[in-house]
């Protein structure tokens, strides 16, 4: 396949904004279409000179003899099925655009005849931040009618969160209630993604092959249609063995969690990694969690066990292969059947929505397996339970800091007491005991929406309490080593300021050092109230909508669940505060921000 030239810089004619906007609307179009555009262009510059009307465009027939797949993405799964069905198309003789939810224009949809979405679903039933304009468009009043679409939804999502695949439901829905026909059914793919995705790509691909009329792929083709990135040696099916070159408790004693600095060399790996992007640790889990399964179930970790052609000792199974530590649904499910508990199926059924999220907020499955007694096959229990997926951290380095060959993490470890009895998380409780000159299988997963400004002039505001600093440690290295002329503003939170004050001396260092010219602290224990980062941002409102109406970006990192939600309720009520909004209008202005890319979130 072939792989496009990285273009020449563009002369200064644009400024660094609509270069980048340029670059990601020309993403994924085939040479001929880039040709098409630039020939447009400029018949339309002379027709503007001379003050006439633009030409009609031909999108109507470009779109009809075209596959266009659309993907949103916020951890990359999305992102890397999309790429791979374009791929699969194109080498089908399918001609095929592949783009990305924000870089999609609305006005185009009811043009499109074969139309592919693959897109994830986050946290409580929320879509990716790059899909979010294209889900509110298409769900809101100003959708056309779509009765010449034909169209497939993959949602990817994670059934141990309640809303499941929730966005991908939401899109095939509407887009059957705006006349469209289905190429195929609703594929709803769990962690293990294959299992589900494989099926679904062969039949929407198959319908779209008949609708567009290509029964077999021509013997040769002039140019391909979308150009593949080039993979590197090692990706997350072929991790890098990196080398721990320290591994550092950076809290104090008597801290409730402990948090650990690593730095790994990347040296031979050929890895590059910009701030934003996040290292992917393929972890084994604690030995003393895999023990418990087994004294549970009374089963021989010794045992082999073969399943999808495999075989492995069940232990080696369990530690290393199978998801311990997060409930899904469909394991619960079998459970419930196994124990023939009738709370436990009663917990399922969709009137008890509560009650499940409940469920799997306060349980880990060792946690089922003790309450609700049942007998397990050590064959039966292995394809029962979803693959172990890896973890990913924010990188805390910048390569211009430390060097190419060498990245770092923050980590906080996952351990305490639940119904009597210790639990773990996979991958934390892995890295915190990883000694140093040992090696971890990693890779990186690029973050193209949590990038720092292409503006080095732009201001920022960091939000990242707890170990949610740890992208913002990459950002203002970064922009000490580059010379950055914008200022930077973070806001950092945690329980004890004596205990938990995470790269307490760096951050006085750039202080002093103009590398950070703002800090506002939030520590939620050591005041009579509990004070968290976004009381901190009500009350330094008045600046921060300033900043942000002077064209400052805005990122926020750490907890999903809770804390993005409340930073995102403390903008829209500085928006209101400070800068006149209506509680609708304070909505677009931050929704505005984030389609800009100036409002940026990596949650988790």
């Amino acid at each position: 396949m072939n792989a496009l030239v990285a273009p020449e810089p563009l002369p200064a004619t644009l400024d660094p904004e609509k270069t980048a906007l340029l670059a990601r609307l020309a993403d994924g179009l085939a040479p001929e279409q880039l040709y098409w555009v630039a020939a447009w262009s400029a018949a339309r510059a002379g027709q503007v000179q001379r003050g006439v009307a633009p030409l009609e465009s031909p999108a109507a027939d470009v779109a009809a003899a075209r596959l266009t797949i659309l993907y949103g993405s916020q951890t990359g799964n999305a992102k890397r099925l999309a790429e791979a069905l374009a791929g699969r198309s194109e080498s089908g003789g399918l001609p095929v655009r592949l783009v990305r939810a924000d870089a999609y224009s609305h006005r185009e949809l009811a043009r499109e005849t074969q139309l592919l979405i693959v897109i994830s679903t986050q946290g409580d039933g929320e879509p990716p931040d790059d899909a979010r304009g294209l889900v509110e468009f298409l769900l809101g009043k100003r959708a056309p009618r779509l009765p010449g679409l034909h169209y497939a939804v993959l949602g990817l999502g994670d059934s141990s969160y309640p809303q499941f695949c929730e966005v991908g439901r939401q899109l095939d829905a509407r887009l059957a209630a705006l006349g469209a026909t289905r190429l195929a059914p609703l594929g709803e793919a769990d962690v293990d993604i294959d299992q589900v995705a494989v099926p679904w790509a062969a039949r929407a691909l198959e319908q779209a092959r008949e609708r567009l009329g290509r029964a077999e792929p021509p013997v040769v083709r002039a140019a391909t249609v979308h150009a593949l990135p080039a993979r590197g040696a090692y990706s997350r099916e072929k991790p890098f063995a990196a080398t721990v070159l320290a591994n550092q408790r950076i809290v104090s004693r008597e801290s409730e969690r402990a948090v650990h600095h690593l730095e790994l060399s990347l040296e031979g790996s050929g890895l590059r990694y910009a701030p934003g992007d996040a290292v992917g640790i393929r972890p084994t889990q604690p030995p003393a969690l895999v023990e418990q399964w087994l004294q549970a179930l009374h089963l021989d970790g010794t045992q082999e066990v073969t399943h999808d052609g495999r075989t492995l000792p069940l232990a080696q199974w369990l530690g290393r292969e199978r998801e311990l530590t997060r409930l899904s649904r469909a394991f619960v499910a079998a459970h419930a059947a196994a124990s023939g508990d009738a709370d436990l199926m009663r917990v399922l059924r969709k009137e008890h929505a509560a009650s499940f999220a409940q469920l799997l907020a306060s349980h880990q499955p060792i946690d089922l397996l003790r309450r609700y007694r049942a007998a397990w096959p050590a064959e039966a229990l292995v394809a029962a339970l979803r693959p172990l997926t890896p973890r990913l951290y924010s990188i805390a380095s910048s390569p211009r800091a430390v060097g190419e060959d060498e990245v770092h993490l923050t980590v906080a470890r996952v351990a305490y007491e639940a119904f009597g009895m210790p639990h773990w998380g996979a991958a934390s409780a892995f890295l915190a005991a990883t000694g140093e000159d040992a090696s971890l299988p990693v890779f990186i997963e690029p973050n193209e929406r949590f990038r720092l400004p292409a503006e080095d002039r732009r201001d920022i505001i960091m939000i990242g309490p707890g170990t949610g600093v740890a992208p913002f440690r990459a950002f203002v290295q970064d922009r000490r080593e580059s010379g950055a002329r914008g200022r930077n503003w973070l806001f950092f939170g945690n329980r004890h300021f004596t205990r938990d004050f995470l790269y307490q001396v760096e951050w006085q260092e750039a202080l002093k050092s103009r590398a950070l010219h703002r800090l506002d602290l939030a520590f939620s224990r050591d005041g009579a109230h509990k004070t968290y980062v976004q009381h901190r941002l009500r009350e330094r409102g008045r600046e921060l909508y300033a900043w942000l109406e002077g064209g400052a970006h805005l990122y926020v990192c750490g907890d999903a669940s809770h804390m993005a939600k409340d930073v995102h309720a403390a903008l829209l009520d500085i928006a209101v505060a400070h800068g006149g909004h209506s509680a609708d209008t304070a909505r677009e202005w931050l929704a505005d921000l984030l389609t800009q890319g100036r409002y940026a979130h990596d949650v988790y």
